[in-house]
């Protein structure tokens, strides 16, 4: 049996989503570990007044093409873009380029999708899942195709706590639900979103359970994979460890921990924070490409790419390892020091946002404005709340995925195929991996510079200093208007003072009879 690379070679594949995330990883894998690979067709649309070719040449210029540069300088001429919109009908390919792609491509990777959560319900099902079928009409007209893989999500099925790697029946027949839509004023639309995607917790979840079952509509026609990946994170090992490129996720709340914006965040540190590696996702997907391309399976096959039931990590545990990794390799110009805290509790956060966020930003604008300057932190602090809470439903609770395909297929792997092609979770060692992915954000998010460490942590003790500066100034404060103008104040502050001198006498004689 050919091995993933043997396979790939000579094979043209088709990439939706090769601009986003994950694509750029997929796209970088593929040129990096199959380099016989014949061309790598990518759809494209021109953005915020770029032109497609701008896109793809500024995509190719990133960092995380380093590696594939190094080994081959040409690896741009395998790229070949295609314009599309996928909002658009027939996905606005031309009729030129859909000759194309029919007549010579073998595998195709539906990366593409709107992952915002709070997405306009019309729009999500435009993207993840009327793009979806029209990929899959376009699938069918191809002559040499072997296999179409689509990337879901573990969260699809997110209002069951046991998911299985299969397809579950949608909530609504998608064919049923696009129709009924398109009549419909986005207004009546948006009213009636919360009573259609019932117990699902966003816009998101909702479309990809609809497109899952759009896919398995069509597996008698085409060898069809699903790729389910959970919270999708930095890169574990591949091209680089921690490499990250947005704000998207728990990338963006690690940053605001960083500079000491985030200083609460409701969550359960008891529940499993399902993060997956980049790299792991993309490792399993090329290695899903092969396996049903050769095998064939005569059902659609479900992976559910995720951590939290082969190497389980808490989100206490990785509050922990955040704060430590920022603390020794701090952001430029933080706010105030790390130190953040989770809790469960609503009332607490509530009092830790109005006390640490609210408070704060109050005095920090009004500074800015008495300064002649523009206030902002209101603003950004408000921002933050709106995405935390969108990712309160899911640092909550726990979910059980089975991953039996996923360790099916890894069984399948030539002992090389496993070590190129690596997804085995199991040997993941999350503290590592959580201060690799604190470093990435400094880096490839924020781009600033790994020699300025030294200045940073000079400014957090500039910080430290000042907060202690204020607090002693406070409690002078609360003892000169409060304490020292009341009796009874002064003898409750004595008597407090009094047990806490009790106490420490105790427990230090206590150690000298222990001694």
């Amino acid at each position: 049996m050919a091995s993933i690379p043997e396979y790939y070679a000579g094979k043209s594949v088709l990439i939706t989503g090769a601009t986003g995330f994950m694509g750029k990883v997929l796209v970088e894998k593929l040129l990096r570990s199959c380099p016989d690979v014949k061309a790598l067709y990518i759809l494209v649309r021109p953005k915020a007044g770029q032109s497609m070719k701008q896109r793809v040449s500024d995509m190719m210029k990133c960092k995380l093409f380093d590696r594939v540069r190094e080994e081959n300088p040409d690896f741009h001429q395998k790229i070949v873009p295609i314009s599309s919109e996928l909002t658009q009908p027939g996905l606005s390919i031309s009729a030129a380029d859909v000759e194309r792609l029919t007549g010579c491509v073998n595998i195709v990777f539906h990366c593409a999708a709107t992952i915002r959560f709070d997405e306009p319900l019309k729009h999500a099902l435009q993207l993840n899942v009327i793009a979806t079928q029209q990929l899959l009409s376009l699938a069918q007209q191809m002559h040499h195709l072997e296999a179409f893989i689509h990337i879901s999500t573990a969260y699809a099925n997110c209002n069951r706590r046991h998911i299985d790697e299969i397809i579950y029946p949608p909530p609504v027949e998608p064919k049923k639900l696009i129709e009924s839509v398109e009549w419909m004023d986005d207004g009546i639309v948006r009213d009636i979103t919360p009573r259609l995607i019932g117990d699902r917790p966003n816009t998101y979840t909702y479309t990809k359970a609809l497109a899952e079952c759009v896919v398995q509509q069509e597996q008698d026609k085409l060898n069809v994979g699903i790729i389910r990946p959970s919270i999708v994170g930095a890169s574990w090992q591949e091209p680089f460890p921690g490499w990250i490129d947005n704000f998207n996720g728990p990338s963006g709340v690690f940053i605001a921990a960083g500079k000491g914006i985030l200083r609460t965040m409701r969550a359960n540190n008891d529940a499993v924070a399902d993060l997956i590696p980049v790299d792991v996702v993309i490792n399993l997907t090329l290695a899903a490409g092969w396996y049903t391309a050769v095998h064939r399976p005569k059902t659609a096959l479900v992976y559910n790419c995720t951590t939290g039931g082969i190497n389980p990590f808490h989100w206490g545990e990785i509050e922990h390892h955040v704060m430590s990794s920022f603390k020794r390799n701090p952001l430029e110009q933080a706010f105030r020091r790390p130190n953040a805290n989770i809790t469960s509790n609503y009332l607490i956060n509530q009092y830790w946002i109005l006390v640490s966020h609210k408070f704060p930003a109050f005095i920090y604008d009004l500074f800015l404005r008495l300064c002649g300057q523009k206030p902002q932190m209101m603003r950004i602090f408000n921002r933050l709340h709106k995405a935390i809470h969108l990712l309160e439903y899911f640092s909550s609770q726990d979910w059980e995925w089975n991953s039996e395909n996923m360790s099916m297929l890894m069984g399948q792997l030539s002992p090389e195929d496993r070590k190129t092609f690596n997804f085995d979770v199991r040997q993941l060692n999350w503290p590592e991996y959580i201060e690799n992915y604190c470093i990435g954000t400094k880096k490839y998010v924020l781009n600033e510079d790994m020699s300025d460490i030294p200045a940073a942590r000079q400014h957090l003790r500039k910080l430290r200093n000042i907060r202690y500066t204020f607090n002693t100034l406070l409690v002078v404060f609360i003892w000169r208007v409060f304490i020292a103008r009341s009796q009874m104040a002064r003898n409750i502050w004595y008597f407090v003072v009094s047990l806490c001198f009790k106490f420490l006498s105790y427990f230090r004689a206590s150690s000298t009879l222990t001694n």
